[in-house]
C-alpha cells in the first residue's frame, strides 16, 4: 500500500500492515501514537523522532522501531518511508523504547516488495511469505545509538528541546543554569541525575546528531566548521566515538 492513512486499514485482520509514504520536505507529524508496533524505515532523507523520553535521528536507509502506544512526533526531512504496522502479539521481542537500527540490503528489498501488497493479502501465499521473512529479518537487526535522552522535569526538558531545535556551539552550562535560576553546580548535578550525563556532554552529542542531516549535502569539512570543531579529524573522531560509525556512513548509500 502506498500513501494510505493507517486509520483506513487499521481494522483489517492482517498482523502486519505495510504502508509506504512520500512526504513533502520538512513535514512534521505532530504528537500521536499507534496501537500497533511501528517499523519506520527511511528509504530517503532523514527522520527526527521524539518521544517523552528521548530524541532519535534516523538517517536514510535506517529504521526506527517504535513501541505500541508510545507517544511520539516525527519530522520528515525530504523523506520517503516504508512503515510496517504490526500487532504487538506478533512481535513479543519488540523493544520497550525506540531503537534506531541498520537495515541490510535483503530487508530493504523486502520492504519494497511489501509496499506493493494489497491491503488484504491473507490469501496470497507469496505475500505471506514476504511478511514472514521481513519479521525474521527485523528480529536480528543491529542497533545504531543515534539518541539523546530527554528529561521530564522543567526547565530541563524545555532547555533540551530548544537546544535540539537550534544547537548553538556558544551555549554553556552557565547560560543554562542562569535560565533555570539555579547555581551552575546545582544545575549540573540535577541534570546528570535526570539524563545520566553532564549538560556539556549532552549538548555535544546533540550537535553531533544535528550533523547527520547536514552530512547528506555537505562535506565532513564543511560540517566540522559549522559545528565549531577545530578540524575535520576532530569532528570525525568525536562522531565515531559517539555513534560507533564514521560520519561518511551517514551519506545515502
Amino acid at each position: 500500500m502506498r500513501n494510505v492513512p493507517l486509520a483506513r486499514v487499521d481494522h483489517l485482520p492482517a498482523e502486519v500492515l505495510p504502508i509506504a509514504t512520500d512526504y513533502p520536505p520538512d513535514t512534521l507529524l505532530t504528537w500521536h501514537e499507534h496501537r500497533r508496533a511501528q517499523f519506520l524505515y527511511a528509504a530517503t532523507g532523514t527522520m527526527l523522532v521524539e518521544t517523552d523520553d528521548g530524541a532519535w535521528t534516523v538517517p536514510g536507509e535506517r529504521a526506527v522501531l517504535i513501541p505500541p502506544l508510545t507517544r511520539h512526533q516525527v519530522r520528515m526531512l525530504d523523506t520517503q518511508t516504508s512503515s510496517l504496522y504490526i500487532e504487538p502479539s506478533a512481535v513479543p521481542w519488540w523493544p520497550g523504547v525506540c531503537r534506531v537500527v541498520e537495515v541490510p540490503p535483503l530487508l530493504r528489498e523486502l520492504l519494497l516488495v511489501a509496499a506493493d501488497l494489497d491491503a488484504d493479502y491473507a490469501a496470497d501465499r507469496r505475500a505471506e511469505a514476504v511478511i514472514a521473512l521481513i519479521l525474521l529479518e527485523a528480529a536480528a537487526l543491529s542497533e545504531v545509538p543515534l539518541r539523546v535522552p530527554l528529561p521530564h522535569d522543567q526547565p530541563f526538558s524545555r532547555l533540551c528541546r530548544d537546544y535540539l531545535a537550534t544547537p548553538a556551539v556558544a551555549v554553556s552550562n552557565t547560560d543554562w543554569a542562569r535560565e533555570a535560576a539555579m547555581s551552575e553546580r546545582m544545575f549540573t548535578r540535577r541534570f546528570r541525575q535526570l539524563t545520566g550525563t553532564s549538560p556539556a556532554a549532552w549538548r555535544s552529542r546533540a550537535r553531533l546528531l544535528a550533523s547527520i542531516p547536514l552530512l547528506r549535502h555537505k562535506t565532513v569539512t564543511e560540517v566540522a566548521v559549522l559545528l565549531g570543531y577545530a578540524s575535520p579529524a576532530a569532528f570525525s573522531h568525536a562522531f565515531t566515538q559517539a555513534f560507533d560509525v564514521p560520519p561518511s556512513s551517514m551519506r545515502h548509500r
